[in-house]
């Protein structure tokens, strides 16, 4: 059975000797490193660290750890994130029509391969109700034909706090957010196909084909205010061929989909990710 741990990710200017700081204060307290991963971007002069170790028998609680980081990674000029691998977090899934990716999404939670709760369930479309039904979670229908995209998003807003949500997840959920609703929540993680912005609108899959592409991909990424933009996580690729026709694409197009996309959220569940200068850094 895994043993709960402590993760800590720092982001910090390059010096020499800050992997020993780090641990030798874990070290001090008896604490074991289960994993310790390291990058250093020299273009931006950054250091990145994770650092993960067994919380069985530390003897410092939450807020004492948290205290004595602010007080190292405060005299590095950096910026840490503290997080604990018994805590399971509540998640919100968008969706639309499709059901792929949330289907995947909710089976991987049901066997324990992503430890997340998904308590809301949020769409534009009933078509998908039954499936929440089946994972015990609250389905929210949102008409947009009738409510304007602003009180949409505000009862949307109502929803995350009263389920303390901590993640969105946009599984094929065919609607754009506002800005004004990701500067109020930011953490949300998306899933498109990669042929952007090469065929950009409606029948990607159609217009592809007719191309003849050779190769076909799915990007997930967290949201920012720039459509499409965001920071990418996790990216999958599937040849095609001029045997396949525009179903066959579809097909392999749902299949990387649901890879991409449980993969960008189970790195996040696990704290893998660092975000900076408009990119990641994945420690997988």
């Amino acid at each position: 059975m895994e043993q709960p741990s402590i993760i800590l990710r720092i982001v910090c200017p390059d010096r020499p000797g800050l992997v020993s700081k780090i641990t030798t204060w874990i070290s001090n307290y008896g604490g074991n490193i289960i994993h310790s991963d390291h990058h250093t971007d020299h273009d931006a002069g950054l250091f990145l660290s994770r650092i993960e170790w067994n919380a069985k028998h530390y003897p410092l609680n939450k807020i004492e750890i948290n205290n004595a980081l602010e007080q190292i990674i405060s005299n590095l000029n950096g910026k840490f994130n503290i997080n604990y691998s018994d805590e399971i977090p509540n998640v919100a899934i968008f969706v639309s029509k499709q059901n792929h990716c949330l289907l995947d999404l909710l089976w991987r939670v049901r066997n324990g391969e992503l430890k997340m709760q998904v308590p809301l369930i949020i769409s534009n479309h009933l078509d998908l109700k039954n499936i929440a039904n089946d994972f015990n979670a609250q389905y929210i229908y949102f008409d947009t034909s009738k409510f304007s995209k602003k009180d949409i998003e505000e009862k949307m807003l109502v929803h995350i706090r009263e389920f303390n949500i901590e993640l969105v997840v946009l599984a094929k959920y065919m609607q754009i957010l506002s800005d004004s609703f990701l500067k109020d929540f930011s953490s949300v993680i998306n899933i498109h196909h990669s042929f952007l912005p090469a065929f950009k609108g409606s029948q990607p899959y159609h217009r592809a084909w007719k191309k003849g592409v050779k190769l076909i991909g799915a990007t997930a990424h967290y949201v920012t205010e720039e459509l499409d933009e965001g920071p990418i996580i996790d990216q999958c690729t599937v040849s095609v061929s001029h045997r396949d026709e525009v179903e066959d694409l579809i097909r392999k197009g749902r299949d990387i989909e649901r890879i991409a996309l449980s993969r960008a959220v189970r790195l996040h569940l696990k704290h893998q990710i660092f975000v900076y200068k408009s990119k990641t850094a994945v420690f997988d």
